[in-house]
């Protein structure tokens, strides 16, 4: 799942499964498939690049597989669970799986249009009279295939930052009508996350039954999907479960069972919130690769399999960087020699995972693993499938690594001195109070053994402040355990010399961070 400022987002022992190179494989779809011998070879390869990887990003555990037609052909796992520990990740690990996790939440929507109980292009409102967005227009012109398209005319994450401080899906959804766009409606890409909760709310209403209960009898049951599951509890007490990571001034945290912050992503659960393992997501891949069709029974129509993975919203029109892209409905479309790819990632506080697979050739490959703040799981799916359709090799790891690097250094060097004669700030009364708006409702400025700080949201996350220069503070918080740079906070004053309003940067990226003062009663 991609998230917000605060909503985002080795190799010690090892087990493996592998599976012998024989069968449906010796005979692939794309003639232009590799013998056993072959593949051999690219997989030999691959792990060297995979045990590369880990030490470059400093994942701590990752598990991988492919997948060909019906069959897995390769498992193997790397790494711990929790660095620092001895226990190894398995086949059998479950992973927080992130965004990866919106397709599925189409594939529910796709199986309401096979009953004919939704269309594609039906307005929501005709079926959700409380969707809301900011113009009017673009409420009465959204259709159902727009909660899923990524072209709302929202800035990208809009809003995501409220399920990470403890408001539910029901205010996040409520709040849509109140971002205000930065683009027409579908003229341009942006990533969005609560769209996903109408789609689940849509779904809700035409089944009556939760996105969480559809999700386990129509598609974690069909499909044998035994380790799966939707929900916090499940993934604390799991027997096999890969811990959290996440990467703060460059060194690996682990998050811990108890994390304040880790129910966050059940919230998004519609968008970002299955736990699964690579043998479950093998599963979900065969279903995609051959039409809608499980171990021969049909679970989603062909015309409504061709939906989803094609594409809606231009991405990246190609460069030397890439290749053009395009959003789908919970997949994105990816132009590759010679077939085109379908692929999603996921990301969450503590994990990263890739799904891509093309369905003319019927190969594809899960990466499953226990960092967020990495690229290599997108990098080994980039190199696989360059090996597999013996396309030019690049070293996608390598690249990404250098530009993350490079975005780090960036953004350091973007971070301005304190000046040397800096304004002093006004009286600390002039700025404490209660400010509010429309997405995040009321925060409370205070002030504690005299430092000021902030407390936002349900969850009562607290945002200290340093004085900076006259109105201006820097903020820091410990969301991920450890106290991090949040940006700026800025007080603008009125005429009377108190302020009336304050920008909290980290929760302003999509415009919804100013707070205006709320009168005293």
């Amino acid at each position: 799942m991609k998230y917000g400022p605060i909503a985002t987002a080795l190799i010690i022992g090892f087990s493996i499964l592998f599976q012998p190179l024989t069968g449906s494989f010796a005979a692939p779809v794309a003639a232009e498939g590799p013998d056993t011998g072959r593949l051999s070879a690219i997989i030999e390869k691959l792990e060297s690049y995979i045990n590369k990887g880990m030490a470059d990003w400093k994942v701590p555990g990752l598990v991988l597989a492919i997948v060909h037609g019906d069959d897995v052909i390769y498992e193997k796992a790397f790494g711990v669970k929790t660095l620092g520990a001895g226990d190894p990740v398995s086949v059998d690990t479950v992973f927080q799986i992130g965004s990866t996790s919106k397709a599925f939440t189409a594939a529910l929507v796709a199986m309401l249009a096979d009953e004919r109980k939704v269309r594609w292009d039906d307005p929501v409102v005709n079926h959700l009279s409380s969707f809301m967005m900011n113009d009017p227009w673009v409420t009465r012109q959204f259709t159902v295939t727009d909660l899923m398209a990524q072209r709302s005319g929202m800035p990208a994450h809009a809003g995501d930052s409220a399920a990470i401080l403890g408001f539910d899906r029901a205010h996040i959804t409520g709040a849509i009508r109140f971002v205000k766009p930065v683009t027409s409606f579908r003229s341009a890409y942006a990533y969005q996350n609560n769209l996903f909760l109408a789609a689940a709310e849509l779904i809700k209403k035409k089944t009556d039954l939760k996105w969480e209960e559809n999700i386990r009898e129509r598609i974690f049951k069909p499909l044998g999907m035994t380790s799966s599951s939707t929900d916090l509890t499940s993934f604390r007490n799991g027997k096999d479960v890969a811990s959290l990571h996440h990467m703060i001034d460059d060194k690996v945290v682990v998050l811990p069972m108890n994390w304040k912050y880790i129910d966050w992503v059940y919230t998004y659960a519609p968008a970002g919130g299955i736990n699964s393992n690579v043998k479950d997501v093998a599963k979900w891949i065969r279903l995609q690769m051959n039409d809608g069709i499980f171990d021969g029974k049909p679970l989603i129509s062909s015309e409504s399999m061709k939906y989803m993975h094609a594409p809606k919203t231009v991405i990246s029109s190609g460069n030397s960087v890439g290749p053009r892209q395009y959003y789908c409905q919970g997949w994105v479309y990816r132009e590759n020699n010679p077939y085109p790819i379908i692929w999603h990632n996921g990301g969450t506080s503590g994990s990263k995972t890739m799904i891509a697979f093309v369905p003319r050739a019927k190969i594809g490959i899960v990466v499953l693993s226990n960092l967020s703040d990495t690229s290599l799981p997108e990098s080994l799916a980039w190199r696989f499938f360059d090996s597999y359709f013996d396309n030019p090799r690049r070293d996608w790891s390598e690249e990404a690594l250098e530009k993350a690097l490079k975005d780090e250094e960036e953004e350091k060097s973007a971070i301005p001195n304190k000046p040397v004669k800096a304004s002093p700030a006004l009286p600390a009364e002039r700025y404490v109070g209660d400010y509010a708006n429309d997405v995040y409702d009321t925060i409370t400025v205070s002030r504690n053994n005299g430092a000021l700080h902030i407390t936002v949201g349900p969850k009562k996350t607290r945002i200290a402040l340093t004085h900076f220069d006259r109105d201006i503070f820097t903020a820091s918080w410990d969301v991920y355990i450890e106290k991090e740079d949040a940006g700026p906070v800025v007080f603008d004053i009125g005429l009377d010399g108190f302020a009336k309003s304050v920008t909290i940067q980290a929760l302003d990226e999509d415009g919804c961070g100013v707070f205006q003062k709320v009168a005293e009663k």
